[in-house]
């Protein structure tokens, strides 16, 4: 009974991941578009607007290598820095 349970837990969690994945996927580009028109006009120190382009780029990079929970993640920080949602 437990062994069933168990197996049963670890195919739903499985389940979700695969379903999670697209969805981050397809949060990348959305996140990349918003900080690309937010660096048209930020006024950002210099420091800072280095920080966002390398995030933004390690950003692309992560995602283009299937790595979307990173990218966002990484991106997340990137738009956090310039104050967008």
């Amino acid at each position: 009974m437990i062994k069933r349970t168990l197996v049963a837990a670890t195919a739903a969690l499985f389940a979700v991941g695969l379903l999670v994945s697209p969805a981050m996927a397809s949060q990348c580009p959305k996140d990349m578009k918003k900080i690309d028109a937010a660096l048209k006009k930020a006024k950002l120190s210099k420091d800072d607007m280095a920080k966002v382009k390398d995030l933004r780029k390690k950003g692309e990079e992560l995602h283009k290598a299937g790595k979307h929970k990173e990218s966002v993640e990484t991106l997340a920080e990137a738009m956090k820095t310039l104050k967008i949602k």
